[in-house]
């Protein structure tokens, strides 16, 4: 899945009002919005976003943890509950640091921003993988 085209797939899913939301979390405008959920989609781990077992790791995801597997330990189709929730939980710090470190955002006000951001995230993921079903 190019970073790009997710990029694109999330900023659709937000729209205007809640790129305006996560502004005023982060306390930026929409440009720095924007660029928070571009950095953000760059530094997922690549088990999260690919569509297929293959391709190596892009830049920005080594170096947050260990993730091997897990996108196949989700089926793919999706996330429930309580599941979604230790995923976010386990990724949310270090994606929060290495996006405060590419933006010059303080990484707790990034933390928070994810908060609203990572569920779009999934649910964006998961639009793409059931159109390529």
């Amino acid at each position: 899945m190019g970073d790009e085209a997710l990029q694109k797939d999330v900023l659709d899913e937000l729209g205007e009002d809640r790129i305006q939301e996560l502004a005023g979390e982060l306390g930026t405008d929409a440009d720095g919005a924007t660029r928070m959920v571009r950095e953000t989609v760059a530094a997922l781990p690549e088990e999260l976003t690919r569509e297929n077992g293959n391709g190596a790791a892009p830049a920005g995801a080594a170096g947050l943890g260990g993730f091997g597997g897990l996108a196949q330990g989700l089926g793919g189709g999706g996330l429930g509950g309580g599941l979604m929730s230790g995923v976010l939980g386990r990724i949310t710090k270090p994606v929060a640091e290495t996006v405060a470190k590419r933006t010059g955002l303080p990484a707790a006000q990034v933390a928070r921003a994810l908060e609203l951001l990572l569920p779009v995230v999934m649910t964006a993921i998961a639009k793409r993988r059931g159109r390529k079903r």
